[in-house]
């Protein structure tokens, strides 16, 4: 199948930049202490999350019980889900899909360590949980320290088994390398580590240390009491995580049609905020001086004629940069992938 048989918008990934970013992760992640557990949200596709572990990972992070379930029923089932759970119906859900392999949920409240334990008690279970700590980022997770240690113990009281801890610090990934990120990084593991002694002093053992992600990969090896990253978005690379982390190719692309060309001062796509994500920016048009997207609408994206050479007319096709892959992909049902200008593979996606 030729691109030209797309319909648009279509999501596209570049094969050859992926199978490279995939061999780059891998190999820092073969020696040492610390494995890669990638993020499942970045591309949502079974299929890529397979060539991920065959790569060397030990399983998947999920953010959704929905991802996660669409991983089991794709045979993997070494998950970790990075969101706490609440409520009844996702508890159940949850505690279900826990028979099925080795899940790990997380948790930072005793409430909901509370209630996981009722639900998992009443059906015979003990799931794996790791104590969720905030380590900077100040979205979730519990205080470090005593209280990390008091939650630990408490939620072993429910019945459930704790295997260790996990402490994401997503708010440093998009610092530009140097100095002040290693200084920042290392308060923020630190504080891990501190809570760590204070977990097994306690009589619990920390199995597992869950944290990292793309923008801080490298750093993960000054503590090698991580035993896992996160890192997810290296595999399709998107123009956000790119301005900062220089490492790994850019490979995710919408493909879009002009469906209107009024003037020589404007063009309009058929990709819009239902198609690419401008939440964390606007995206950037792929090899096309003279243009500029300007604005993203529902269906529409609106470019600007910028330059004298800017010969594209109605009919034609563009690619569009990605700028923020977990939200983009989530928009889509299938990408494809490209090599030689060619499609050679279509990845549903799932959850």
């Amino acid at each position: 199948m030729k691109l030209d048989d797309l319909d648009t918008p279509a999501l596209l990934l570049d094969l050859e930049a992926m199978e490279r970013n995939l061999a780059k992760m891998a190999a820092f992640f073969a020696q040492g202490p610390t494995r890669l557990r990638p993020h499942y949200k970045n591309h949502k596709s079974p299929v890529l999350a397979r060539r991920q572990i065959d790569a060397g990972a030990i399983g998947m992070t999920c953010a959704t019980l929905s991802e996660a379930e669409a991983l089991v029923s794709n045979g993997i089932t070494d998950i970790l889900l990075s969101t706490e759970l609440a409520g009844e119906p996702k508890i159940r859900r949850f505690v279900d899909l826990a028979r099925l392999g080795e899940l790990k949920a997380i948790v930072d409240n005793a409430k909901g360590a509370a209630a996981l334990g009722v639900e998992a008690r009443a059906r015979g279970q003990a799931p794996q949980v790791l104590v969720n700590i905030n380590v900077g980022q100040n979205r979730t997770g519990i205080t470090p320290g005593e209280p990390a240690a008091e939650l630990a113990q408490r939620a072993r009281a429910e019945g459930l088994n704790v295997h260790g801890l996990m402490g994401y610090e997503g708010h440093l990934g998009h610092l530009p390398d140097g100095p002040d990120k290693e200084r920042a990084y290392g308060e923020a593991m630190r504080t891990l580590m501190d809570s760590r002694s204070l977990v097994e002093a306690r009589g619990i053992p920390v199995e597992i240390v869950s944290a990292g992600g793309t923008g801080t990969y490298r750093l993960s090896s000054r503590f090698p009491q991580i035993t896992e990253s996160q890192a997810g978005s290296y595999l399709l690379m998107d123009t956000n995580y790119a301005s900062t982390c220089t490492d790994f190719d850019k490979a995710l692309t919408v493909l879009a049609t002009v469906i209107s060309k009024t003037g020589e001062e404007r063009l309009v796509v058929d990709a819009g905020l239902k198609s690419i994500s401008g939440e964390l920016g606007m995206p950037v048009l792929k090899s096309r001086d003279g243009l500029h997207l300007r604005k993203l609408n529902a269906e529409h994206g609106v470019i600007d004629i910028v330059g004298p050479h800017a010969s594209l007319d109605v009919g034609d096709r563009i690619e569009i940069w990605v700028q923020y892959s977990d939200a983009t992909v989530n928009l889509h049902d299938c990408m494809y992938g490209i090599r030689n200008g060619k499609v050679e593979e279509v990845f549903t996606l799932h959850g």
